[in-house]
C-alpha cells in the first residue's frame, strides 16, 4: 500500500477491524518512511443485481434509492436515519444473497418487512404506494394484515388483499368505505 503523504510503498497494518454493518475490513496503517498513520477500507467487489420491475424492465439495484424510498415512507416519523439505514443494510445484504437477479416485488416485501419492524405507520405509508390500493378496502386489509401477523409480512403480492373477510375471492363484505359521509 502506497503512503498517501509520501508516496512510500513501505506501509505497515497497525490494527484491523471488521466495520459494521460488516461489510468492510477497516485497516490502520503506518508508513515506514514518514512514520505518519492512515486508515484504508477494504470492500469485496460485488457482483451487480439485477431488479426485474413489475413491466419486466431490469435496472440495476441502487442501495441509495431504496434509502430514498424508506425514507419518504418514514417522513415525519420518530425513525432515525441510523434507523433507516440499518433496514436499508438488512435489505441489500438479503438482496446479495438472492443471487444475480432479485424482484420488483420481493424487495418491495422485504422492504415493508423492515418498516414494519420498525414502524408499522411507515410500514403502512410504504404499502399504500407499493401495493397501489385502490380502495380504502386494501388499505384496512393491509392494517389488519400487519396488526394480526406483527412485522411478520408473507411474501407474495397476493396476501389478504382482494379476499373478502371469510377469505373467499371478490367482494368485501365488509363495506367501512360506506360509512364516509360524502361532501
Amino acid at each position: 500500500m502506497r503512503c498517501p503523504f509520501c508516496s512510500s510503498d513501505t506501509t505497515r497494518v497497525v490494527d484491523s477491524r471488521l466495520t459494521e454493518p460488516r461489510d468492510a475490513v477497516r485497516r490502520r496503517r503506518e508508513c515506514a518512511g514518514c512514520g505518519n498513520r492512515f486508515t484504508t477500507y477494504e470492500r469485496a467487489e460485488e457482483a451487480p443485481v439485477t431488479v426485474i420491475k413489475r413491466d419486466r424492465s431490469r435496472q440495476r439495484f441502487d442501495r441509495q434509492k431504496l434509502l430514498r424510498g424508506l425514507g419518504r415512507a418514514a417522513n415525519k416519523r420518530p425513525i432515525s436515519d441510523e434507523q433507516l439505514e440499518a433496514v436499508a443494510d438488512r435489505i441489500a445484504a438479503e438482496v446479495r444473497r438472492g443471487g444475480p437477479e432479485a424482484d420488483a416485488s420481493w424487495i418491495g416485501e422485504l422492504s415493508l418487512r423492515g418498516l414494519a419492524a420498525v414502524d408499522p405507520v411507515s410500514a403502512i405509508q410504504f404499502a399504500s404506494v407499493y401495493r397501489q390500493f385502490e380502495s380504502l378496502d386494501e388499505l384496512e386489509a393491509e392494517v389488519r394484515r400487519l396488526k394480526n401477523e406483527g412485522s411478520e409480512v408473507p411474501s407474495g403480492s397476493d396476501g389478504n388483499i382482494g379476499r373478502s373477510p371469510s377469505g373467499d375471492q371478490g367482494e368485501s363484505t365488509d363495506r367501512r368505505s360506506d360509512h364516509v359521509r360524502q361532501p
